[in-house]
């Protein structure tokens, strides 16, 4: 985070926040700069749609027996886009580095890649959909106490534990989420 960027990092909503889409949600920003950021929500599962299910409906032949993974919501923009955030064990020329041996790629390839025994990433989560700030939008919303910043870990990106990501994001901070309000103020 020297450059003053989020790359990597990981947003956590505040309770309170203006934007029911983001209540108690954990999102892992994968890019950013002066024009943009663009993120996954991490702790969102879409009910009832699993990774092979979906693999079956886009017709990628699976040659392992692949886990039930639930696919994530990634946030609210262009919800019929896939995305794969995985560690950086597996790459091809289009996978996006985030950081902390974790990469996101976005192409029919990762999918193959996930279903089958040889070359695949050791750690993967689909997402649909993700959330995006234009020009210092996200700088300015976490200036709004609308969002507390951690460093990303691999239990928090890809474990299945969606519903104490958001509280365990806030323990690796200190802070105990019964203690929050949906109130925000400066000292």
């Amino acid at each position: 985070m020297d450059s003053g960027f989020l790359t990597g990092q990981l947003l956590i909503s505040m309770p309170g926040i203006s934007d029911p889409r983001f209540e108690r949600t954990l999102i892992l920003i994968c890019a950013h700069d002066p024009q943009h950021a663009m993120g996954l929500a991490l702790n969102h599962p879409v009910q009832g749609l699993t990774v092979p299910d979906l693999l079956e409906r886009l017709e990628v032949r699976s040659t392992i027996r692949l886990p039930p993974d639930l696919v994530l919501v990634g946030g609210p923009v262009e919800r019929e886009r896939g995305f794969v955030l995985h560690t950086d064990d597996y790459r091809v020329e289009s996978s996006l580095e985030v950081g902390g041996g974790v990469a996101l790629t976005a192409t029919r390839e990762v999918l193959e890649a996930m279903a089958n025994d040889a070359g695949h990433p050791r750690l993967a989560r689909l997402a649909l959909g993700y959330a995006g700030w234009g020009a210092g939008q996200l700088e300015y919303e976490i200036r709004e106490n609308v969002w507390l910043t951690c460093e990303a870990d691999e239990a928090l990106v890809f474990d299945t534990d969606y519903e104490t990501k958001w509280a365990r994001a806030l323990a690796k901070l200190g802070i105990d989420p019964k203690f929050l309000g949906p109130a925000a103020g400066r000292a």
